[in-house]
């Protein structure tokens, strides 16, 4: 017989535990503070060790409420999980995918037929985020992210890596200032995603140290920043698996071979239980087929 604490001071502890605030918690739970307060400590008395370390203005976890957070949080999200599966009548034939937008339209939308082909009972949502989704509330069977694979309460496998190489309309090969050598974008605007360390890295890479890696415009958006360097704005640290299509049709071009390793890649990420579906097996199946095939492509 299992001999298991109250459900409300489990779920009080692990709100409490992933917020580090008894206020945060109250405020997810719809309750007071003091209900919280009241039930993990009653939870510590129960259990016969403490969970947090109350300090002035802040809580920790103690060693032995660290161990207990992820048992307890996904044994609610295997809980949650289970009782939408059974909500939805054990649908296995609509699978919801998170995924960013730029990763959607330059990567898996021209891979797609071959999925519907293998599997044409299986009909694809496609929800397009920027941010790591909640499985659970937004009802997402697994998502695609760019990150280290590092995810708390997630399993995370790796799809294909996320290496950069210089990128610009075949027209700034040509005019009064050719780019014929690194040395020569310091005649041309620099285009940057999210912030200025890419080009940092790259320039430092190619030895090269007169031109400014911090000047240019910052463009937050893949897609839009490739709209922007084949339009001949400027050049760009292009993703090598997200620009082939446009190197193919000759929109950019590649003034240097010199390429980025990245630390990040992306990653085929979902909920611990949900890869014992069907539907998640085959997409699954599919999507690392296609990942193995674009690094060879790649290398190539």
């Amino acid at each position: 017989m299992r001999r298991l604490p109250p459900l409300n001071a489990l779920r009080s502890f692990e709100a409490g535990a992933r917020s580090l605030s008894f206020t945060e918690a109250a405020k997810e739970l719809n309750v007071t503070q003091a209900a919280v307060s009241h039930q993990v400590k009653s939870l510590e008395e129960q259990l016969g060790f403490k969970l947090f370390h109350r300090l002035t203005r802040k809580l920790l976890l103690t060693d032995e409420g660290q161990q207990l957070l992820p048992v307890v949080s996904e044994s609610f999200d295997r809980i949650a999980a289970t009782i939408l599966d059974l909500q939805r009548g054990g649908d296995d034939t609509n699978l919801s995918v998170s995924l960013t937008p730029t990763f959607s339209s330059k990567w898996l939308v021209k891979r797609l037929e071959r999925f519907w082909k293998q599997n044409p009972e299986i009909d694809l949502r496609l929800h397009h985020s920027l941010q790591l989704v909640d499985f659970i509330a937004d009802e997402i069977d697994v998502a695609i992210r760019a990150g280290d694979g590092r995810w708390p309460g997630v399993t995370a496998e790796f799809l294909i890596g996320v290496d950069m190489v210089p990128v610009c309309s075949p027209a700034l090969l040509e005019g009064p200032h050719p780019l014929r050598t690194p040395s020569d974008l310091k005649h041309h605007d620099l285009l940057h995603e999210d912030n200025h360390e890419d080009w940092v890295s790259w320039l430092t890479l190619a030895g090269v140290t007169d031109v400014d890696p911090h000047r240019g415009t910052i463009i937050d958006d893949s897609s839009v920043m490739i709209e922007a360097v084949a339009g001949g704005r400027g050049v760009a640290l292009g993703r090598i698996m997200l620009i082939g299509d446009d190197l193919a049709a000759g929109r950019l071009v590649r003034p240097f071979d010199l390429s980025l390793e990245s630390s990040v890649g992306y990653y085929l990420v979902m909920p611990p239980e949900a890869g014992k579906k069907a539907k998640v097996q085959a997409f699954r199946e599919f999507l690392m087929a296609e990942a193995a095939t674009a690094r060879t492509s790649e290398r190539d």
